[in-house]
Protein backbone atom coordinates (compact mmCIF):
# COMPACT_ATOMS: atom_id res chain seq x y z
CA UNK A 1 0.00 0.00 0.00
CA UNK A 2 1.00 3.37 -1.09
CA UNK A 3 1.00 6.88 0.50
CA UNK A 4 -2.42 8.70 -0.35
CA UNK A 5 -4.66 5.40 -0.08
CA UNK A 6 -6.06 4.93 3.08
CA UNK A 7 -5.70 8.07 5.85
CA UNK A 8 -6.25 8.05 9.79
CA UNK A 9 -8.17 10.42 12.01
CA UNK A 10 -8.02 10.77 15.81
CA UNK A 11 -8.72 13.13 18.00
CA UNK A 12 -6.73 13.72 21.49
CA UNK A 13 -7.31 16.14 24.77
CA UNK A 14 -4.32 17.91 26.33
CA UNK A 15 -5.63 19.31 30.00
CA UNK A 16 -3.55 21.81 31.71
CA UNK A 17 -2.89 23.49 35.34
CA UNK A 18 -5.34 25.99 35.39
CA UNK A 19 -7.76 23.44 33.83
CA UNK A 20 -8.22 24.75 30.20
CA UNK A 21 -8.67 21.52 27.55
CA UNK A 22 -6.89 21.75 23.94
CA UNK A 23 -8.83 19.35 21.87
CA UNK A 24 -6.93 18.25 18.93
CA UNK A 25 -7.96 16.53 15.60
CA UNK A 26 -5.80 14.93 13.21
CA UNK A 27 -5.56 13.33 9.96
CA UNK A 28 -2.31 11.32 9.15
CA UNK A 29 -1.33 8.68 6.14
CA UNK A 30 -1.54 5.02 6.86
CA UNK A 31 1.76 4.69 5.09
CA UNK A 32 3.97 7.28 5.05
CA UNK A 33 2.81 8.36 9.01
CA UNK A 34 2.77 12.12 8.14
CA UNK A 35 0.57 14.16 9.90
CA UNK A 36 -1.29 15.32 6.79
CA UNK A 37 -3.64 18.22 8.27
CA UNK A 38 -4.78 18.96 12.07
CA UNK A 39 -7.16 21.20 13.78
CA UNK A 40 -7.47 22.42 17.63
CA UNK A 41 -9.50 24.43 19.85
CA UNK A 42 -9.13 25.66 23.16
CA UNK A 43 -13.33 26.09 24.11
CA UNK A 44 -15.58 23.18 23.12
CA UNK A 45 -15.71 19.85 21.26
CA UNK A 46 -15.06 18.39 17.93
CA UNK A 47 -17.99 18.79 16.09
CA UNK A 48 -18.72 17.59 12.20
CA UNK A 49 -18.05 20.35 10.71
CA UNK A 50 -14.11 20.65 11.94
CA UNK A 51 -14.25 16.47 10.68
CA UNK A 52 -15.54 17.69 7.10
CA UNK A 53 -12.83 20.85 6.98
CA UNK A 54 -10.45 18.50 8.06
CA UNK A 55 -10.69 16.10 5.02
CA UNK A 56 -11.24 19.31 2.67
CA UNK A 57 -7.55 20.33 3.85
CA UNK A 58 -6.36 17.11 4.13
CA UNK A 59 -7.11 16.62 0.37
CA UNK A 60 -5.70 19.58 -0.71
CA UNK A 61 -2.75 19.89 0.84
CA UNK A 62 -2.30 16.02 -0.39
CA UNK A 63 -3.70 16.57 -4.19
CA UNK A 64 -3.86 20.83 -4.48
CA UNK A 65 -8.11 20.62 -4.20
CA UNK A 66 -10.64 19.12 -2.82
CA UNK A 67 -11.56 16.60 -5.52
CA UNK A 68 -8.84 13.58 -5.11
CA UNK A 69 -7.92 11.59 -8.32
CA UNK A 70 -9.07 8.34 -6.62
CA UNK A 71 -10.90 7.21 -3.76
CA UNK A 72 -8.91 7.93 -0.62
CA UNK A 73 -10.25 5.87 2.85
CA UNK A 74 -10.51 7.78 5.67
CA UNK A 75 -10.36 5.73 8.73
CA UNK A 76 -11.83 6.87 12.19
CA UNK A 77 -12.31 5.96 15.90
CA UNK A 78 -16.07 6.01 16.86
CA UNK A 79 -15.90 9.32 18.39
CA UNK A 80 -15.21 11.05 15.08
CA UNK A 81 -17.21 9.20 13.55
CA UNK A 82 -20.01 9.91 15.91
CA UNK A 83 -19.19 13.79 15.47
CA UNK A 84 -19.70 13.71 11.00
CA UNK A 85 -23.21 11.45 11.98
CA UNK A 86 -24.95 13.72 14.28
CA UNK A 87 -28.18 15.03 13.19
CA UNK A 88 -26.80 19.02 13.23
CA UNK A 89 -24.01 18.42 11.49
CA UNK A 90 -26.21 17.79 8.78
CA UNK A 91 -26.22 14.87 5.70
CA UNK A 92 -22.51 14.06 5.24
CA UNK A 93 -23.14 12.42 2.36
CA UNK A 94 -23.90 15.56 0.40
CA UNK A 95 -21.08 17.51 2.35
CA UNK A 96 -17.72 16.88 2.30
CA UNK A 97 -17.21 13.49 1.56
CA UNK A 98 -18.77 13.51 -1.98
CA UNK A 99 -16.73 16.68 -3.15
CA UNK A 100 -13.43 15.22 -1.77
CA UNK A 101 -14.24 11.29 -2.97
CA UNK A 102 -13.22 10.17 0.65
CA UNK A 103 -14.76 7.07 1.89
CA UNK A 104 -15.40 7.30 5.73
CA UNK A 105 -15.77 4.53 8.07
CA UNK A 106 -15.08 3.52 11.08
CA UNK A 107 -12.35 1.12 11.89
CA UNK A 108 -10.99 1.29 15.45
CA UNK A 109 -8.58 -2.03 14.25
CA UNK A 110 -6.93 0.09 11.80
CA UNK A 111 -6.81 2.77 13.43
CA UNK A 112 -3.33 2.09 15.39
CA UNK A 113 -1.40 4.64 13.29
CA UNK A 114 -2.93 7.48 14.64
CA UNK A 115 -3.88 6.75 18.37
CA UNK A 116 0.36 5.57 18.18
CA UNK A 117 0.74 8.96 16.93
CA UNK A 118 -1.32 10.61 19.96
CA UNK A 119 1.15 8.58 22.01
CA UNK A 120 4.31 10.24 20.37
CA UNK A 121 2.59 13.45 20.69
CA UNK A 122 2.11 13.35 24.38
CA UNK A 123 4.92 11.44 25.57
CA UNK A 124 7.59 13.71 23.03
CA UNK A 125 6.20 16.90 23.27
CA UNK A 126 3.80 17.80 25.91
CA UNK A 127 4.83 16.30 28.52
CA UNK A 128 8.08 17.83 28.28
CA UNK A 129 7.32 21.16 28.23
CA UNK A 130 5.48 23.18 30.99
CA UNK A 131 2.26 24.03 30.10
CA UNK A 132 0.27 26.23 32.19
CA UNK A 133 -2.75 27.24 29.74
CA UNK A 134 -4.72 26.74 26.55
CA UNK A 135 -2.65 29.75 24.83
CA UNK A 136 0.36 28.06 25.66
CA UNK A 137 -0.40 24.79 24.16
CA UNK A 138 -2.04 26.28 20.96
CA UNK A 139 1.06 28.31 20.28
CA UNK A 140 3.06 25.10 20.21
CA UNK A 141 1.09 22.69 18.44
CA UNK A 142 2.48 24.01 15.21
CA UNK A 143 5.86 23.44 16.40
CA UNK A 144 5.29 19.77 17.33
CA UNK A 145 3.50 18.80 14.11
CA UNK A 146 6.49 20.21 12.27
CA UNK A 147 9.12 18.33 14.43
CA UNK A 148 7.32 15.17 14.12
CA UNK A 149 6.74 15.34 10.68
CA UNK A 150 10.05 16.86 9.37
CA UNK A 151 12.64 15.43 12.29
CA UNK A 152 10.80 12.72 14.20
CA UNK A 153 12.34 8.96 13.54
CA UNK A 154 10.34 6.46 12.94
CA UNK A 155 10.99 2.70 13.69
CA UNK A 156 8.17 1.81 10.74
CA UNK A 157 9.76 4.26 8.22
CA UNK A 158 13.17 2.73 8.55
CA UNK A 159 13.88 5.39 10.95
CA UNK A 160 13.67 8.07 8.49
CA UNK A 161 10.99 11.14 9.18
CA UNK A 162 7.78 11.11 7.60
CA UNK A 163 8.68 13.87 4.98
CA UNK A 164 11.97 11.84 4.43
CA UNK A 165 10.53 8.60 4.00
CA UNK A 166 8.12 10.55 1.51
CA UNK A 167 10.65 12.22 -0.19
CA UNK A 168 12.41 9.10 -0.44
CA UNK A 169 9.73 7.34 -2.04
CA UNK A 170 8.96 10.13 -4.66
CA UNK A 171 12.69 9.96 -5.57
CA UNK A 172 12.85 6.21 -5.89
Amino acid sequence: MGSNIRWCSDHLELKYRNGDIVRVLLVIDACDRDSIAWSALAHGDVSGQMVRYLMIEAGERRFGGIKTPHPVQWLSDNAVMQCLHRPENGDHRTGTRPQARLHSRPLPQSNGISEAFVKTLKRDYARNVILPDAETVMALLPKWFDDYNEIHPRAGLRFLSPREFRAKAVGT
